[in-house]
């Protein structure tokens, strides 16, 4: 990453931005629980809309603070033209054709397709918080679950650091093809922050810099 300010903290330093407030209070959730290999200090980006992510993406790679910053969020339904148009931006950036595929985690169709992972191996079909309703009343009791703040705190309350091994066993075994309903490459993720090596941010930035 280009002009990136010196590092005076001994820990290393990540920005990811997350589309709206379901991404945003579940990351805000798995910091609290510091299921995260220490040596990472995870600063998160609510952009409220995934309109927004591409200026929230540049203006926090730009600054030079990060060592590498990331984007979470959904594909939703197919065309995935929203989820494209991120991409594409993302790799006009930086003139690099592959790049939003190294910093772009996503969730298909829905975050909840990773939330839900702490309780069940079920697949998420459909990113209709009324279709998926009756799975949140089933594992954390919140009855007609419509997206609220307060709905989304109440159900990061079931988030655990017990199951998070169930969320990463279950994670792992799902498809990582963005195209694909019931995928997402939340795995890679938890592989770059549960890990002490951080070869991952140099190669990442090799390739955004080329």
């Amino acid at each position: 990453m280009a002009n990136r300010l010196p590092n005076i903290s001994n820990k290393h330093r990540i920005c990811i931005i997350c589309e709206g407030s379901e991404e945003y209070k579940y990351l805000e959730r798995l910091n609290e629980l510091h299921v995260w290999n220490e040596i990472y200090e995870i600063s998160l980006v609510n952009a409220e809309g995934n309109g927004n992510i591409p200026a929230r993406y540049q203006d926090r790679y730009q600054n030079g603070f990060y060592e590498a910053v990331l984007v979470f969020c959904d594909t939703e339904k197919k065309p995935y033209e929203q989820y494209e148009d991120i991409k594409r931006k993302i790799n006009e950036f930086h003139g690099v054709d592959n790049a939003a595929d190294e910093v772009v985690i996503f969730a298909n169709p829905c975050t909840l397709q990773v939330v839900s992972k702490h309780w069940t191996d079920e697949i998420i079909k459909s990113p209709a918080k009324k279709t998926n309703a009756s799975l949140i009343e089933k594992y954390t009791g919140i009855k007609d679950y419509k997206g609220r703040v307060d709905q989304i705190d109440e159900i990061m309350k079931y988030v655990t650091s017990d199951n998070f091994d169930v969320m990463k066993e279950h994670i792992g075994k799902i498809a990582t093809d963005g195209s694909i309903v019931g995928s997402s490459n939340f795995n890679k993720l938890v592989s770059s922050f549960g890990d002490a090596d951080t070869t991952w941010i140099t190669t990442l930035n090799e390739i955004l810099d080329r």
